[in-house]
């Protein structure tokens, strides 16, 4: 290349830069042809371009300056050089008016950036394990729930296998056929279902299901979908909050509180009754001070509400335990004399633990 160009301007010095080529001169090269890598994983969407991989901070780095660029551009003036900001721009005070004027543009444009970005909720298929029982034989994919641009101290996971996620499947395209139709799922094999390479793919084709479903609103808000992620742990919970076991039951509540956080549905009943289960726990293992926290997260949503089933229970738990713990109570307290004005005697209402115990998760 470096010939070729040396070459050309020796004839052009030489006078004779618009002759056409030679014979002798060098071809000129041809540039490769972009090719294109065909994605044949089984099950993966076309329309879906990625769900989640952890990058490292080099890489991040290397993307908001990517940004930063664009932005630059679009304000009609061209992104600094790295290193040399002051040198090129130079500061407001030695150029007035234009440079003045385009920095505070560039400083709007990254502010409002970072304030519209919507928040993304990704999903990572941390592992898989085949398990054998008795009678059958299938693998099970621990899958993470993650807010983009945030660090999650303790994370949310479920567990799932591949008739879960096809029960999902089949009760969705039921309800939701047009939305689902461009929906791409992994079949069945009648063989190599435990192989790594096959478990990999699911495992992909997992991730982007479900990143495509959480991209409808329709079917991110309907209860198939909710409940594939949380139903069960809240099941478990209480099957282990009804037999005593409340170690184990409360971290089970805890994971389903992180579920519905991720999944933005922290007003429904569900999570009322994950904010009781949690407080049950709490004050059966002599945690007071995080049972009532429970309790005044509960109030505050039910705040607005005049009259619900869990209403009367948190009332009288909050009291209880703001009095253990020595924080005012005196605001439940009214709100209880107006339940006993306006209904039945708090005496017949059950306790919070009756309520949790007795609440049918079907």
């Amino acid at each position: 290349m470096a010939a070729r160009i040396l070459h050309r301007l020796r004839s052009a010095l030489g006078g004779d830069g618009d002759r056409g080529p030679r014979a002798g001169d060098p071809e000129p090269e041809d540039c490769p042809e972009s090719s294109e890598l065909e994605d044949d994983t089984e099950g993966l969407s076309t329309r879906l371009s990625g769900t989640l991989s952890f990058t490292s901070h080099e890489e991040e780095d290397e993307e908001d300056e990517e940004e930063d660029e664009g932005a630059a551009e679009e304000l009609g003036q061209p992104p600094p050089p790295a290193g040399a900001e002051d040198a090129e721009w130079g500061t407001a005070a030695e150029r007035p008016g234009s440079s003045l004027l385009t920095r505070q543009l560039q400083e709007l444009w990254r502010k409002s950036r970072s304030s519209l970005a919507p928040q993304r909720l990704l999903f990572e298929v941390t592992s898989a394990s085949v398990v054998s029982e008795r009678s059958s034989k299938y693998v099970l994919y621990t899958i993470y729930l993650i807010r983009s641009g945030q660090f999650d101290k303790a994370p949310a996971a479920i567990t799932r296998r591949y008739s879960d996620f096809e029960r999902l499947n089949r009760r969705l395209r039921c309800r939701f056929g047009c939305d689902m139709a461009g929906i791409a799922f992994p079949r069945k094999r009648l063989r190599r279902n435990f192989t790594a390479e096959t478990i990999a793919k699911r495992s992909r084709a997992f991730e982007q299901f479900l990143s495509h479903l959480h991209s409808i609103a329709e079917i991110r808000r309907s209860p198939e979908f909710l409940e594939f992620f949380f139903l069960q742990d809240l099941r478990a919970a209480q099957r282990l909050t009804c037999t005593g076991m409340y170690r184990e039951a409360l971290a089970t509540w805890a994971n389903a509180y992180r579920l519905q956080d991720r999944l933005g549905v922290c007003s429904s009943g569900r999570f009322l009754l994950t904010l009781a289960g949690l407080a049950v726990c709490h004050q059966e293992l002599d945690q007071l001070g995080e049972a009532h926290g429970c309790c005044e997260q509960a109030l505050q949503l039910l705040e607005a509400q005049g009259s619900h089933p869990l209403l009367g229970p948190f009332l009288q738990a909050h009291v209880h335990l703001a009095w253990k713990v020595g924080k005012d109570k005196r605001r439940s307290e009214a709100r209880l004399q107006d339940l006993r004005e306006a209904g039945p005697p708090l005496q017949q209402q059950p306790t919070l633990k009756e309520c949790l115990i007795k609440e049918p998760l079907e």
